[in-house]
């Protein structure tokens, strides 16, 4: 059965996935009255995508993995895109306990490995489209969380969560980079292949760069040591703000 949303009722697929997420909708009247539930049909399209990536997902795929037929899933959700909707909250989690008493500092980098972890525990996370602002109750108690982190801080509430806002932009950014230069193949002879064309005259720093092996340390865990180097630098560059927001205060 081809993926295909149900008839449009005049609400849009926002906030039909919003009301899906928070308990204010009921299933609708499309296939059979019981055996499935809407929780199992997102606990399904994650053990599809854990198994087999994003790009397995369909209605029709994970109505096989719990054992019923395509059509039995319309009742629960309306159509794929819903569905990637529901599954990008479920998927995420909550966030874990943060540091208590430590300052914004360390509560926000605790916070920001915090969303890399969630994210590496379900790789196929990265590959989902955000086509939706993040709207689910896991989503919000992620944002809940950083934001209570700035609490003490003397910026306004609108600034707080633009702060937020970047370190997870900064976050998931990075990490989708990082995967889908891995997802690309071998970059191991990515130096090599440089040093045969680049001419020092014209790329005299780059030139620099690859003379002094910038491209090629074996020792350094680039995924780690690439998102925490800008983390730091993004951090830095926030106690600087929040300190020249102080004085003027």
């Amino acid at each position: 059965m081809v993926d295909t949303p149900a008839a449009d009722s005049g609400t849009s697929a926002t906030a039909k996935s919003f009301a899906l997420m928070w308990g204010l909708a009921e299933p609708g009247t499309r296939g059979p009255k019981r055996g499935l539930s809407l929780d199992q049909v997102i606990d399904a399209a994650i053990e599809v995508a854990d198994a087999e990536g994003v790009t397995a997902l369909s209605m029709s795929r994970v109505a096989k993995q719990l054992g019923f037929t395509a059509m039995s899933l319309y009742r629960y959700v309306d159509s794929k895109d819903t569905l990637l909707t529901l599954v990008s909250d479920r998927a995420i989690g909550l966030p874990p306990e943060l540091p208590a008493d430590v300052g914004w500092r360390a509560g926000i980098e605790a916070w920001a490995w915090g969303v890399a972890g969630s994210m590496r525990r379900h790789p196929w996370y990265l590959d989902l489209p955000l086509g939706a602002p993040p709207m689910g109750p896991c989503n919000m108690a992620w944002l809940d969380a950083g934001l209570a982190l700035f609490a003490e801080t003397a910026v306004p509430e609108p600034v707080k969560l633009q702060l937020v806002l970047n370190v997870s932009l900064y976050v998931i950014g990075r990490m989708r980079v990082a995967k889908e230069m891995a997802d690309g193949g071998e970059t191991d002879e990515y130096p090599a292949l440089l040093s045969q064309v680049l001419d020092p005259q014209r790329f005299p720093a780059l030139t620099r760069a690859l003379s002094a092996q910038a491209f090629d340390d074996d020792d350094v865990d680039w995924d780690d040591a690439d998102l925490r180097f800008g983390l730091d630098r993004l951090l830095d560059g926030y106690e600087q703000f929040l300190h020249a927001y102080e004085e003027k205060s």
